[in-house]
């Protein structure tokens, strides 16, 4: 299914959106993780695609991504942000009149989506979590630590070297990484995306950290998907979720890193599409 993209304005900020479907069926809102390059496109291309015929799907650039708008001044540190761009991710459903959506949240996506579900929880339908940031891990992964500090050095070689620690057999997708890689570089040189990402992963900024009683708070029904095989987020940290959020449940998929959506995109679609017809 083709996919139509605009421009929407909302307050001081602009939203790059990216939609399949018709606004009449379930929207489904799909949040992108961070990394150089990051866009709602990279991470949910084939998805929105395969699944327009079966939900209205919206995929934006969260601001401070892609060709969404990039604070002159943005807030210092990962939390900071994301409280920016969640409030951002509410006034677009104002903008669009979407009055409740699901939310899929990948990576720094499954933040905004609880940030979003906690602020304006009337507005939201079913949540799903794909290898969330946000718990109380004990480490940082090699993965995530190269992630962080990739404007260091930043070149091609180095994306495609971080994009192949996102997934679990590498070989097998050697040709996706390699264009994504591609498309993810025209943004990486660009001034204003380059601000964002180290605002976003400044040491010295403050992270948010989801408490056991903001999560027992959440009464949605929440599926936490996790990559056994995640290098970026630690398993630990979905069964954090899965344990304090009391409508959730959590699946585990085996051979499969941080991006279960490209390395599994058929099993993904198909448990989305199952969970918000309440078959799991």
């Amino acid at each position: 299914m083709s996919i139509r993209r605009s421009e929407l304005a909302v307050g001081e900020h602009v939203f790059r959106v990216n939609e399949t479907g018709e606004p009449g069926n379930e929207t489904v809102l799909f949040l992108h993780g961070s990394g150089p390059g990051a866009t709602g496109l990279s991470n949910w291309e084939q998805i929105i695609g395969d699944l327009g015929d079966t939900f209205h799907c919206v995929a934006p650039d969260m601001i401070g991504f892609g060709d969404s708008s990039h604070p002159l001044d943005p807030p210092q540190g990962m939390g900071p942000f994301n409280e920016l761009r969640a409030e951002a991710l509410l006034g677009l459903l104002d903008t669009l009149e979407l009055d409740r959506v699901h939310l899929v949240g990948n990576s720094m996506g499954g933040q905004l989506a609880l940030l979003m579900t906690l602020a304006a929880p009337d507005r939201i339908g079913k949540v799903m979590l794909m290898g969330s940031g946000g718990a109380p891990t004990s480490t940082v992964s090699p993965g995530l630590q190269h992630l962080r500090e990739f404007y260091a050095e930043p070149s091609e070689t180095s994306l495609r070297d971080l994009l192949s620690e996102f997934v679990y057999e590498p070989a097998l997708l050697a040709g996706r990484i390699d264009a994504v890689a591609a498309d993810r570089m025209a943004y990486v040189e660009r001034a204003d995306v380059a601000r964002s990402h180290r605002a976003s992963f400044n040491p010295t900024g403050a992270r948010r950290i989801f408490t056991p009683d903001e999560l027992a708070s959440i009464d949605h029904d929440v599926l936490v998907i996790h990559g056994r095989d995640d290098r970026i987020i630690p398993l630990e940290a979905s069964h954090y979720f899965a344990e304090h959020l009391p409508n959730a449940n959590l699946y585990v998929i085996g051979r499969c890193g941080h991006w279960t959506q490209i390395e599994h995109p058929q099993k993904f679609e198909t448990l989305l599409t199952r969970f918000i017809a309440e078959i799991v």
